[in-house]
């Protein structure tokens, strides 16, 4: 089972944006919210594969910039009417730092 892994500082991620973190099954975006929480996606968006890091973070939603579906940060899943689902990570935030489960 894997381990939790320090990737950075939540002052790192700007505030309603995202961080790109490698990984071998494909990038994961780090986002943070203007509350300061923190959710972790694949960087693929569900329609045409857009680089979701590189949306709109809007409550707990991110904004493709390719076509603009709206994907939940705590679900992974596109909003009506669209459909479409990308993989989630559990991520927490202990003592101002961001780590990541994958």
């Amino acid at each position: 089972m894997s381990e939790f892994t320090k990737i950075c500082a939540l002052a790192d991620i700007p505030r309603l944006g995202a961080r790109v973190v490698e990984h071998p099954g494909g990038d994961i975006a780090v986002f943070r919210t203007a509350d300061d929480e923190v959710f972790a996606l694949h960087d693929k968006c569900p329609h045409k594969g857009g680089p979701l890091s590189q949306g709109i973070v809007h409550g707990k939603r991110v904004a493709c910039p390719l076509h603009g579906w709206n994907i939940g940060l705590d679900s992974g899943e596109a909003a009506a009417p669209d459909v479409g689902r990308c993989g989630r990570f559990e991520v927490k935030l202990e003592a101002g730092d961001v780590y990541l489960k994958a």
